[in-house]
C-alpha cells in the first residue's frame, strides 16, 4: 500500500485538493482510527494508508454496485424468495 492518499482532484499533494481536502482528509482520520478488528488483525504499517485504500474500494462499490458482483444485494419480495407450502390435502 503506498503512504501517499489521492485526492478529490486525482492529485496526491493535499494542497492541490481544495475545499473538499479538509472532509476528505477527515474521513481518512475517522476510518483509520475505528478498523475492524478483522482490519487491525491484518495489520499494517500505515493505518491512514489502509483506511484510505478501504474508503476507495467502498467510493467504488457505490459509485458501481456491479463493481463486486459477489456483493451485490438482491432486492426480492417473500413471495419470489420462498417457494409457497402446499397444505396437506
Amino acid at each position: 500500500m503506498s503512504n501517499e492518499q489521492q485526492g478529490p482532484t486525482g492529485s496526491d499533494r493535499p494542497e492541490e485538493w481544495g475545499g473538499a481536502a479538509v472532509a476528505e482528509q477527515g474521513r481518512v482520520e475517522s476510518r483509520a482510527e475505528h478498523l475492524l478488528p478483522e482490519e487491525r488483525s491484518a495489520g499494517s504499517d500505515d493505518p491512514r494508508a489502509q483506511a484510505a485504500a478501504i474508503l476507495a474500494e467502498s467510493d467504488t462499490r457505490e459509485d458501481d454496485p456491479q463493481a463486486a458482483p459477489d456483493t451485490v444485494l438482491e432486492h426480492r419480495t417473500s413471495e419470489e424468495a420462498a417457494q409457497p407450502i402446499e397444505p396437506p390435502g
